[in-house]
């Protein structure tokens, strides 16, 4: 799991007047809610924040806020909300969690060399571009690899083929194809787990 270290300060002011000033002054408004306690007011430097949000958004990373050089918060990205028009931004959401609490992550799937059967004149169908794994945040990989090298036409590849660690659970349904190679017009039925997918990273974001 990637982790990331981002300075911060406590903020005092809220109210669209106020964050508009905050935000000319080249800082963003941010809001860290859970770990217990009341949601604590934040801001922190737009182009610093920009820049790491810039290596790491979309992605699975550990979040640790020093605020105000003292205090720590580990927290995940939650809600990123950007100017439509000058793609700056306008306020970030994080979420404080637990190291020592399993956790779902949505992980993606990343394909390693070129299928033969591809070669062959088959069609890859990457059905599954990512598992929702359960455990320990730190120990959630940054994706799963699988190697297709040795796929031909008619190959198919599911989910519980991935190596994963030990002390991880994969939530997706083992059976659920990840990639297949298919003849020029066959079809292959795909699985609802991708709409899973999609609602336990939602949650996991919350």
């Amino acid at each position: 799991m990637l982790q990331v270290e981002i300075s911060a300060s406590v903020r005092n002011t809220s109210g669209k007047g106020p964050m508009r000033q905050l935000r000319m002054k080249g800082m963003t408004p941010a809001v860290v809610y859970g770990g217990g306690a009341e949601a604590q007011k934040l801001q922190l430097d737009s182009k610093t924040l920009m820049a790491k949000l810039l290596e790491f958004y979309r992605r699975n990373a550990i979040v640790t806020l020093k605020v105000d050089g003292a205090s720590e918060k580990t927290v995940v990205v939650g809600e990123v909300q950007t100017d439509p028009v000058r793609d700056t931004l306008i306020h970030v959401d994080f979420c404080e969690i637990d190291l020592q609490k399993d956790r779902a992550f949505n992980v993606p799937i990343t394909l390693k060399g070129n299928a033969k059967g591809v070669d062959l004149g088959g069609l890859m169908n990457f059905i599954c571009s990512a598992v929702v794994l359960e455990g320990k945040p730190l120990d959630i990989p940054d994706e799963c690899i699988i190697d297709i090298t040795h796929m031909d036409i008619g190959d198919q590849i599911k989910c519980a083929a991935l190596t994963i660690p030990d002390n991880i659970k994969m939530v997706t349904d083992p059976e659920t194809v990840a990639i297949a190679i298919m003849k020029p017009g066959e079809k292959i039925e795909e699985s609802e787990d991708e709409g899973e997918v999609e609602e336990v990273q939602a949650q996991a974001a919350e």
